[in-house]
């Protein structure tokens, strides 16, 4: 990719970024999704709006997006942001869980759609807003639930709850932190934790100042994840792609860290959740989609420069097969 080519691309995202949310890849992801611009498409994360405003402008008159978000906050950004397009039936919004893509397209009455965005980021709202406690970095009260009215537990309400035991497994299985135990038994000794200058004055007592930073990455995240079951999410929704999206329909994704990228790209790859091949009579490798990306398209240095927090996004693009049935490899 020419110098030029990657100035092109940061370039892309600037138009449809606002004050909420600034969209990533954005180029990349418009042009691996839409292949009829009369068709049906789902934005199952629509965040600010980026994405779904550029996928609009690539689409026909006729050609309709479904917007889906959990948050309350991001749907009501987009009504304001994108309030021609709802007017006009071009856009739908749904709050709702991806991981129920079916029943929400079971009760919009729509059998098939033509491809599905998973973009399965934090927002920069969400992160900058301190009352929803998703960063280490601002004060406020340690929630982290993407759907703030949702009666599911806090961060807070789950560190109360959880034995170090169970704490140090949730570290380790999706912060993939070296130092889950020492920092599970540190947590619980601590209790009540309900902030996260507190969580985070607790951890930066038991790793060495210059790990701090990361270690507290990895610690937000684990919690993150566990307060929005976010991984069993992912894993219901790429099965539930498999069954909506039409053959020669496309499925994007863009994941921020390694826990999701890998069981996207075993998902595509084998087409099954355990990333096991499964072969036919001659060998030939069954699988429903056809990845397009043989490695993750990663942000250029122009992009990441424009907006720091696409640094560790990760693209992969596959094609739903009709028959399910591959080459033999």
């Amino acid at each position: 990719m020419s110098a030029q080519q990657k100035h092109r691309g940061a370039e892309a995202a600037r138009p449809y970024g606002s004050p909420y949310h600034v969209p990533v890849l954005c180029q990349a992801v418009v042009e691996g999704l839409v292949t009829d611009p009369a068709g049906c498409y789902v934005d199952a994360t629509i965040g600010g709006g980026g994405h779904a405003a550029a996928l609009l402008n690539a689409l026909a008159p006729q050609g309709r997006v479904i917007g889906i978000d959990r948050d309350p906050e991001a749907l009501e950004a987009v009504r304001h942001r994108l309030g021609d397009a709802i007017a006009a039936g071009r856009l739908l919004l749904v709050q709702g869980n991806f991981a129920d893509l079916e029943t929400i397209l079971n009760r919009l009455g729509v059998e098939q759609i033509d491809g599905v965005l998973l973009d399965l980021g934090v927002s920069s709202h969400q992160l900058d807003e301190a009352l929803r406690g998703f960063s280490f970095q601002a004060a406020g009260p340690l929630d982290m639930r993407m759907d703030p009215t949702s009666p599911g537990p806090t961060a807070a309400q789950l560190l109360e709850r959880w034995s170090a035991h169970e704490l140090a497994e949730v570290l380790r299985r999706y912060g993939e932190e070296r130092r889950a135990h020492k920092l599970a038994r540190a947590i619980c000794q601590a209790r009540p934790i309900t902030t996260t200058t507190e969580l985070a004055e607790v951890v930066r007592r038991v790793v060495p100042a210059r790990e701090a930073t990361k270690t507290l990455a990895r610690v937000f995240q684990a919690l993150r994840i566990a307060v929005n079951d976010e991984l069993q999410a992912l894993e219901r929704v790429l099965v539930a792609a498999t069954r909506r999206v039409r053959p020669g329909g496309r499925l994007v994704v863009l994941s921020y860290h390694s826990l999701e990228d890998r069981r996207v790209k075993r998902f595509l790859r084998y087409g099954n959740l355990a990333g096991e091949p499964v072969r036919d009579f001659y060998g030939r490798l069954l699988r429903p989609w056809r990845p397009l990306t043989r490695r993750a398209i990663r942000p250029s240095d122009d992009e990441v420069e424009a907006n720091p927090r696409a640094r560790s996004a990760r693209l992969r693009i596959a094609e739903r097969i009709a028959e399910a049935v591959s080459e033999t490899s």
